[in-house]
């Protein structure tokens, strides 16, 4: 079992945790930003940490594990893999998450989804509704790292391996941007 100092040292060495002024996913500012693909890239080390997440989840009923494209791709490939079930990852399509690539969830399924950090869950509750609407049922969400420090609240259990409380600020209060401090985009999205 990791502690969580554990978890930091990894992210630390593999140069997750960036400090500067970033444009995150949801359109807000901050002076931090966890880019998980640096530790992701390491297949020893994302299985680690998968097998971490996944733990306590052995004993639960799941037909498939997914993720949103593009953080959440690799988590679902080793959730699913090291609890035996069905991977799958949703994406945007004009707009707005879908399945594609012929992915379907069928009615009643169990889906575990999961991500790789949250800041206002967004993804992730796009990715619910798209299970949702083809009759899925979301037994629980599982991420690397939760931003809101567990403030976030969704109809299921959330778990993660780390949760920090990593300020962030809609741009038109962003302390970052009156210091003149120059913007950088990271992600993937926008």
């Amino acid at each position: 079992m990791l502690c969580r100092d554990e978890v930091l040292h990894i992210f630390r060495e593999t140069g997750v945790l960036l400090e500067g002024h970033f444009l995150l996913t949801s359109g807000r500012h901050s002076s931090q930003y966890l880019q998980c693909a640096q530790v992701l890239k390491h297949p020893d080390l994302a299985a680690r940490l998968c097998r971490q997440l996944t733990e306590e989840l052995k004993e639960k009923e799941l037909d498939l594990v997914i993720g949103p494209a593009l953080g959440g791709i690799i988590l679902a490939y080793e959730m699913g893999r090291t609890l035996g079930v069905p991977a799958l990852f949703a994406e945007r399509g004009e707009g707005k998450m879908t399945l594609r690539r012929g992915f379907r969830v069928e009615p009643g399924e169990k889906v575990l989804v999961v991500e790789d950090v949250i800041t206002t869950g967004g993804s992730v509750r796009e990715v619910m509704e798209v299970l949702r609407q083809a009759g899925g049922g979301v037994t629980e969400v599982a991420v690397l790292v939760d931003r809101s420090a567990g403030s976030l609240a969704f109809d299921v259990p959330l778990r993660s391996l780390l949760s920090l409380a990593v300020e962030s600020y809609p741009p038109r209060e962003c302390p970052l941007c009156r210091k003149g401090l120059p913007l950088v985009k990271p992600g993937s999205r926008k």
